[in-house]
């Protein structure tokens, strides 16, 4: 699969580089860019110390150069966005695409040949520009970069290469002109400008402990980008589709079957005949068999839960708080009926403030589920988890037994909650998930739309309900099992 992939780079590269149009843009921002911002940054670092902005013009040039080195490294790697979007849909255009597929080789070298020509080219060009800015700035004005900003840049601007190919690849293989995967690709370009913002923060802060974690999400970003696109990239898919449509009737018929199917004939041929839907079936056959099902997303909620005590445990450890500062003897009499103070972002404290609350962070990082490929959901149980995990570590500082804390203050109320918010997450997963990996036999419209209908299914019948008795709980239980063990 290696040699394969490699022959098909190679020919890509080879007619990369004997387009005009996308070797003289590079060439001129490789050349000429880099030059441009060795001057600039001398220029803007002698101007602000005249200005007063600063009294070293070397303190200067360590916050503007970072800045400069990542702009020099990006400009070149964003043609490969252009370069991307066309290692399909464009040689289909061109009616070159025929003997390509025609090679005998596997889809997944095939699709792994497109992606590595599409960011070969720009990411050495990317390379190139970096050394000569590197190599002007201490010829011109003897400034030398450390190598701990440079690692880091280059690292960053190869990751980001690699997660806007990754992406372009992906709605190249899946669209029908060039014009369609031009205007599906400002899903990509808007994330990734907010995010080159969001790293000249925290350069000119010298956050560099936080650039790093931005590396490592985006290496997961580009895995799961890699993963979708070899999983649903299929040859024969490619030359039939003659154009795209979405058709609105056949998405709500295949929705609505799905939907009435038991969870395991859903897997069984989709025009076969769907059982008898009612309250009763979805209670005692569907809910017990999505269980059984996704054993597997739901361990891995519920290891995140876990996780998440253990680290605000942890933390508690390394970081208690003084002694007396919480009297643990005067919570019996605090008033739980009075007023509470209005926070803003913040459930007020009755039945239906805190069931509308936790309603909405559910609703909102399941909506984000397919856009993250269901890290949002994952995400949602841990700061409540951390939390959890901190106060009950801090209890046994308070002269208060951790276990007893859990009992007393969660478990009343959490019986219902934690439950609801693992399922709730697990679904998620599975539907971010289904992007990535639909069913065998399934196309992704139709592995997203039986996740989104076994979700809804888990999500009013279970997740809902329990979520409003577990409101219910907090407010008119807890405070009285408080009180009973922390009373006068």
């Amino acid at each position: 699969m290696l040699a394969n992939t490699l022959i098909i780079t190679r020919r890509e590269v080879r007619d990369s580089l004997r387009d005009w149009r996308i070797v003289t843009p590079i060439v001129l921002l490789t050349l000429i860019f880099p030059a441009l911002m060795t001057v600039t940054s001398e220029v803007g670092a002698n101007v602000a110390v005249i200005w007063g902005v600063g009294q070293n013009a070397n303190v200067i040039m360590g916050q503007l150069v970072p800045f400069s080195l990542m702009i020099v490294g990006f400009f070149p790697i964003s043609f490969s966005l252009v370069v991307a979007l066309e290692s399909f849909v464009g040689e289909r255009e061109r009616r070159s695409i025929e003997p390509l597929l025609s090679m005998p080789i596997s889809d997944g070298a095939l699709y792994l040949g497109k992606l590595l020509s599409s960011v070969t080219v720009p990411l050495l060009a990317s390379y190139l520009g970096v050394g000569i800015y590197f190599v002007g700035l201490m010829l011109y004005s003897e400034y030398v970069i450390s190598s701990e900003v440079l690692v880091l840049i280059v690292v960053l601007t190869t990751m980001e290469a690699l997660v806007m190919v990754s992406g372009a690849v992906v709605v190249s293989s899946q669209t029908t002109s060039v014009r369609a995967a031009n205007l599906v690709a400002s899903f990509i370009i808007i994330p990734v400008a907010l995010l080159l913002q969001v790293e000249a923060v925290f350069l000119f802060w010298r956050q560099y402990e936080v650039l790093w974690a931005i590396v490592a999400i985006l290496g997961v970003v580009n895995l799961m980008l890699i993963r979708t696109g070899m999983r649903i990239f299929n040859r024969e898919e490619l030359l039939s589709r003659e154009f795209d449509e979405i058709s609105l009737p056949r998405v709500w018929r295949t929705f609505r079957h799905l939907f009435a199917c038991l969870p395991v004939s859903a897997r069984l041929p989709r025009d076969g005949p769907a059982a008898p839907l009612s309250i009763r079936r979805l209670y005692l056959r569907d809910l017990p068999q999505l269980v059984r099902l996704q054993r597997v997303p739901i361990m891995i909620a519920a290891a995140v839960v876990v996780g998440g005590l253990a680290v605000g445990w942890a933390v508690a450890q390394l970081y208690p708080l003084p002694a007396g500062l919480i009297d643990v003897g005067g919570l019996g009499n605090f008033d739980w009926t009075g007023d509470m103070p209005d926070v803003p972002l913040l459930p007020g404290f009755d039945a239906r403030g805190i069931f509308l609350h936790n309603l909405r962070v559910v609703g909102v990082s399941l909506a984000l589920s397919p856009l993250s490929f269901g890290s949002v959901p994952l995400m949602l149980p841990l700061p409540a988890m951390l939390l959890v995990g901190f106060f009950a570590g801090e209890a046994a500082f308070l002269g208060l037994n951790p276990l007893v804390f859990l009992l007393v203050f969660i478990m009343p109320h959490g019986i219902l909650e934690l439950p609801a918010i693992v399922l709730a997450t697990a679904f998620g997963l599975r539907l971010g998930a289904s992007i990535m990996s639909p069913p065998a036999g399934f196309s992704v419209t139709e592995g997203l739309l039986l996740s989104i209908a076994d979700l809804i299914k888990v999500f009013f019948l279970v997740v809902v309900p329990m979520l409003f008795l577990a409101a219910v709980l907090e407010v008119y239980l807890t405070p009285l099992v408080v009180m009973r063990f922390f009373g006068p």
